[in-house]
């Protein structure tokens, strides 16, 4: 995982090469972040649980603390994101918001690494 506290870009994607079941390898970009809030208990939780499905899957995550990019002269996150927090982006799209959606990103990830 790999925290931020300050404003990240989200778009910096990640370039893995993961084993396929035919023993191949295949590249492909990902790009995770987990939208955050300072004090915020189910971020805490969400945090937790991205940590677990992107070791499973050998990935990694970027967290961005809302309030935190919004002091630093971002505040878009905040007036998009602020009232769900916390919010998963795969790829820069909204995921899943007030929890992490276990179950639809595993799928969404294994689609992407031509597993489904």
């Amino acid at each position: 995982m790999t925290s931020n506290g300050g404003a990240v870009a989200p778009g910096k994607s990640e370039r893995i090469e993961l084993p396929q079941p035919n023993g191949k390898w295949q590249s492909i970009n990902v790009t995770i972040v987990l939208l955050t809030r300072s004090g915020c208990a189910a971020c805490l939780t969400a945090r937790t649980t991205l940590a677990r499905i992107c070791a499973d899957v050998n990935l990694e995550f970027t967290e961005t603390d809302v309030d935190d990019a919004a002091r630093s002269g971002d505040k878009t996150l905040r007036a998009e994101y602020g009232d769900r927090l916390p919010v998963v982006l795969l790829d820069d799209v909204e995921h899943s918001y007030w929890e992490v959606d276990e179950p639809r990103l595993r799928d969404d990830l294994a689609r992407r690494q031509g597993r489904k």
